[in-house]
């Protein structure tokens, strides 16, 4: 269990969201040993977010050689983990690495997540290529609404806040009608991690958005999470977004960047808000 606690109740504004992306695809356990990488490790970091202030995890998941994959079985171990232990918003990446194909990715709503990720075009990812092409998307949009899944779509650029309209305008609304989005930011092949481009994209969200958060990829995660909190923004934080806490200093746990993210919220007038009122804020029952 961890030492970190809620703080204190802001006393006015929006509730906050903050969203946890613990393990992502990316990072090696060999490099980072506190990288939560099994059933076991993830369920008891998520206690430990729920503690600290946040209401969704965001679930990459690695195999017995800690190796990311779309395997069902152990997506949906991976999900019982989570609900076993805690209350959170579940919410499945469908982007899985940039090697997954396209029909695994379509199949992770198969393991009943409350929550899925849509990323709204294909992005430059370092050296890589995450693909996104529209059909997928659209075949993604429209397979979550079916099954009663919220979906969060993902932003790593202008373009892709445009194709969002898109999307709305073509194939409408989302289960609930609830629009919520991430933008991601300073991935390198997307936009930066500044707070004169996430205005940008704040300003330019389709009229059909209802909330929306911000992540911030290694250094630019403090100044997109104060960016986002004074645009009235949520906040998503993680190890699968940074191991670094401070220059040299490595991350202990995900609810160490949990915590700092709710009492950066408390400095805004914004408390952690719990689970019930992120479901109702992405349109679940």
């Amino acid at each position: 269990m961890t030492s970190t606690s809620v703080p204190a109740p802001a006393t006015s504004g929006e509730p906050l969201l903050i969203t946890v992306a613990p393990t992502g695809a990316e990072i090696d356990k060999a490099d980072v040993p506190q990288l939560p990488t099994t059933p076991e490790e993830v369920a008891r970091t998520a206690v430990e977010c729920r503690e600290a202030g946040a209401a969704m995890i965001h679930l990459h998941v690695r195999d017995s050689e800690h190796r990311p994959t779309l395997d069902l079985p152990l997506l949906k171990e991976w999900v019982a983990a989570v609900r076993e232990s805690t209350d959170l918003v579940v919410q499945l990446s469908t982007g899985g690495s940039v090697h997954d194909p396209l029909d695994k990715r379509l199949q992770v709503l198969d393991a009943e997540p409350d929550s899925c990720s849509i990323t709204m075009g294909t992005t430059n990812f370092g050296d890589e290529v995450f693909l996104n092409p529209w059909p997928f998307v659209r075949d993604l949009h429209l397979l979550a609404r079916d099954r009663g899944v919220a979906p969060e779509y993902e932003l790593f650029d202008l373009g892709q806040v445009h194709a969002l309209q898109r999307l709305l305008d073509q194939h409408g609304l989302p289960v609930g009608e609830r629009v919520h989005v991430d933008l991601v930011m300073g991935v390198p092949g997307g936009m930066n991690g500044t707070t004169d481009a996430l205005v940008a994209a704040a300003r330019d969200l389709p009229p059909a958005v209802t909330s929306w958060s911000a992540t911030g990829i290694g250094r630019s995660t403090i100044p997109v999470m104060f960016g986002a909190l004074s645009r009235g923004g949520h906040l998503r934080v993680g190890m699968e977004d940074t191991v670094t806490y401070a220059r040299g200093v490595a991350v202990r746990s995900n609810a160490q960047l949990v915590e700092r993210a709710a009492r950066a919220g408390v400095l805004a007038q914004r408390s952690p808000m719990a689970p019930d009122e992120a479901r109702a804020m992405i349109g679940l029952r």
